[in-house]
């Protein structure tokens, strides 16, 4: 069995490392696919190092772009790929426009498509992701879901029972391997912090970065935070180049981190907020509240069984959460199957299949 993985942003690449290693000590012939989405050395070659990933077998090379460039270069990218040798399946994880463009170019070669991450759901449409996440489900064959509330939605959608798999959370198997490792980091000394005495912000979201009027908002509810509790921005240079004539108060702007530095830092945070999936998630694992600056959620399992409170934008609700998550003691909640073993599932399921079958017609 061949078996082709497709990864092109930093949250592929937390949760593509463990379905590789599960893949190929089970014998699976893995081609590693780097689709070049993000490609600066601090948003992909970090990460490889930092999580021990190896170097993928083929980078495309896809840049930055508009979503129909970026896309579109991909699936062309791929379509010579497959045309050389087509894998009997496609893993394509999350929701990033790379994950769309290989799902829909494994469909159509006729191989089957496993998605990693199906079934989240945050019902809103202007969200690019949710687009995304619909899509790809739509054109997968494995449908391998994270939590219960994923398996739901897909079975509310109509999906085949046989397509759908509760395989866990993956990138908890990534954080949970790394956490000895983020223990020993150095950067809270580096930058003069102490466990518990900051709190940690994350923005990338166009909804929350590409609007002058948006942003400058939530600087405004940040700076005011900041002056209760310093605050630590790791941000993209395209978000630090518009910070740099703003007056950010306690706010302090370093550059994006790496995958064992980041977990370190969010690890000794008093609070994080966050407009990141990914974020929502490990905060839930780490016991860490967690305040996410957007209307809606695809994961819920991180309100109902978290850390995790969705809060917006609204300076009222974003500073009472705030002031709660200052008050009093996070315990941690790990949801069900969110234990590491995530990727040994999915290999089981992969595995399993007959590479030689016909997809279905529905």
């Amino acid at each position: 069995m061949r078996i082709a993985c497709v990864v092109g942003a930093r949250p592929n690449f937390v949760k593509i490392k463990p379905v590789v290693d599960e893949l190929e000590a089970r014998g699976v012939d893995v081609d590693l696919i780097h689709t070049g989405q993000h490609y600066d050395a601090l948003m992909s070659d970090v990460f490889f190092r930092d999580l021990g990933l190896r170097a993928p077998d083929h980078f495309l090379g896809a840049g930055s772009g508009t979503h129909a460039e970026q896309t579109a270069r991909v699936m062309i990218a791929l379509e010579q790929r497959f045309a050389e040798q087509l894998p009997n399946i496609v893993v394509v994880v999350g929701d990033v426009n790379s994950t769309l463009a290989a799902a829909i170019v494994g469909a159509k070669a006729g191989t089957f498509v496993a998605h990693v991450e199906a079934g989240l759901r945050s019902r809103d449409w202007r969200m690019p992701e949710e687009i995304n996440r619909v899509a790809v489900d739509r054109l997968s064959d494995f449908l391998l879901a994270p939590s219960e509330d994923a398996v739901e939605n897909l079975r509310l959608e109509g999906y085949r029972p046989d397509q759908i798999h509760l395989v866990g959370n993956v990138m908890v198997d990534s954080l949970l391997a790394a956490r000895s490792r983020t223990e020993e980091r150095p950067i809270l000394a580096d930058l003069g912090l102490r466990k518990g005495s900051f709190g940690l912000v994350t923005l990338h979201r166009p909804e929350n970065v590409d609007r002058p009027e948006v942003l400058a908002g939530l600087l405004d509810v940040l700076r005011d935070l900041a002056r209760e509790l310093p605050l630590v921005l790791p941000a993209h240079p395209r978000l630090a180049a518009m910070l740099a004539d703003a007056e950010l108060g306690s706010i302090l702007v370093i550059e994006p981190q790496g995958y064992l530095d980041f977990v370190a830092l969010e690890a000794s945070a008093r609070v994080v907020l966050t407009d990141s999936g990914g974020v929502q998630e490990e905060t839930t694992i780490l016991g860490v509240p967690c305040l996410t600056l957007r209307e809606s959620t695809e994961r819920p399992v991180t309100v109902t069984e978290g850390t995790n409170t969705v809060v917006g934008r609204d300076p009222q609700r974003i500073a009472q959460a705030f002031a709660e998550a200052l008050s009093g003691a996070t315990v941690p909640r790990r949801p069900a199957m969110w234990d590491g073993h995530a990727a040994e599932r999915i290999a089981e399921v992969l595995v399993a299949a007959d590479p030689h079958r016909p997809r279905p017609t529905g």
